[in-house]
């Protein structure tokens, strides 16, 4: 069987995460992956990081904190080779990124629109909590 290296995302990585993303429907009109994936790696607080498996992209995950909390993004893996632990080594990678920077909780959103992944976080420990989730757009961005 192959390898998983889980890494930072490269400049050369970009074009196959946004198709990763969009296989696995995580892309919305108002969010250009592109800007995301610039604007996670462009400072110390968020990156994005990805899994190969025998040196092909299956896994992403956008992890980032705001010095408070944590959260994770676009966690994605291929469609084609689900059910190998790819999702639960992403999501372990992202929490140790986190860890290792002192964030002792992260947050996770879900959207309505993909529920069906709800499963698969209870699986791994995550608790739904009751929070009402608001949201302002500010400017052009997502």
């Amino acid at each position: 069987m192959g390898q998983l290296t889980i890494q930072p995302i490269e400049d050369g990585d970009v074009e196959a995460v946004v198709g990763l993303w969009r296989r696995c429907e995580l892309t919305v009109p108002h969010n250009d992956p592109h800007k995301d994936i610039e604007f996670a790696r462009g400072g110390p607080a968020s990156d994005v990081l990805i899994g190969l498996f025998d040196g092909k992209l299956v896994a992403s995950a956008m992890v980032g904190h705001d010095g408070h909390r944590g959260a994770v993004y676009y966690v994605a893996t291929d469609p084609g080779v689900r059910g190998m632990g790819l999702g639960r080594a992403i999501m372990e990678a992202a929490e140790e990124w986190l860890a290792d920077r002192g964030v002792w909780k992260l947050n996770l959103v879900i959207r309505d629109t993909n529920l069906a992944v709800k499963a698969f976080y209870e699986s791994i420990g995550y608790d739904e909590e009751p929070r009402a989730s608001m949201a302002k757009r500010l400017g052009n961005g997502g």
